[in-house]
């Protein structure tokens, strides 16, 4: 006949916190193992797809982490995907750009 397996918390119900798989001991007793929830990659704010660079972390494990092991090295690196953040550069320029030739033709007309 199969060994009765208890729960070692207070918690009964099968609940996403509540994660366990059987285990053997070396004494041969089946015993619950508490699985901890899985993280998730980091996505952009633009664009919505997974950050490369970046490890699925739970928050609590992101507190104790480093700086390094929590972003990329570039502008908005950790938040961006390296696309999106080369059309914002891109666009900024741009817009730039279209000031200075509006200034341009102001000047000129006033001539």
């Amino acid at each position: 006949m199969a060994q009765r397996v208890t729960f070692r918390r207070r918690l009964s119900y099968n609940t996403q916190s509540n994660r366990r798989k059987l285990s053997k001991t070396p004494g041969g007793k089946l015993v619950y193992l508490y699985q901890k929830k899985q993280g998730t990659v980091p996505s952009c704010g633009d664009c919505h797809i997974k950050l490369r660079g970046i490890k699925a972390m739970r928050p609590k494990k992101l507190m104790s982490v480093s700086r390094r092991q929590k972003t990329v090295t570039r502008p908005y690196g950790g938040s961006r995907c390296g696309r999106c953040v080369r059309e914002r550069i891109i666009r900024a320029f741009l817009i730039e750009e279209q000031k200075i030739v509006a200034r341009v033709i102001k000047a000129n007309k006033k001539q």
